[in-house]
């Protein structure tokens, strides 16, 4: 899999104020829900929130990969962002997060979604790609930087 496959440069934002993890994950809700139209903002919403009861989704060293399987989605969506502060994410390293990868899942590709999120924890394993992306300037860029990459 590559990143092009499921990034569009349209869900890459740069950047972008925090405030909080149940916020941050309120507009990305909301921004899914607008980009999709068979996608409900309060039910992707709900599905990530509640996949981080089951534990926090943040991976360490500042990133997090919050994902969940969601009803009514037709394919798999992914949506990079770079925060301008850092924001409390509940890491198990306890490093706050900047470096955030969503990932939306059709409801019953249970194995497309393990196999997804499995590629994604090794590609933002690497330093050196994450570096890059955090010192992306735009969108576009930070898209750009992203696929090249993966």
């Amino acid at each position: 899999m590559k990143l092009s496959e499921i990034l569009t440069p349209d869900r890459c934002f740069c950047k972008i104020h925090g405030f909080s993890k149940k916020r941050l994950l309120k507009t990305l809700s909301k921004i899914l829900g607008e980009s999709f139209s068979n996608l409900d903002e309060s039910e992707v919403f709900d599905s990530m929130m509640a996949r981080e009861q089951l534990g926090s989704t943040g991976i360490g060293n500042g990133i997090a990969i919050p994902h969940c399987r969601v009803p009514d989605c037709n394919e798999i969506i992914g949506c990079l962002i770079t925060l301008d502060t850092y924001i409390d994410y509940d890491s198990a390293d306890g490093v706050p997060v900047d470096l955030i990868f969503v990932l939306i899942v059709p409801e019953e590709k249970k194995d497309d979604h393990v196999r997804t999120l499995a590629i994604l924890a090794e590609i933002f394993n690497s330093k050196y790609f994450c570096d890059t992306l955090r010192q992306a300037e735009s969108s576009i860029e930070l898209y750009d930087q992203a696929v090249s990459f993966a």
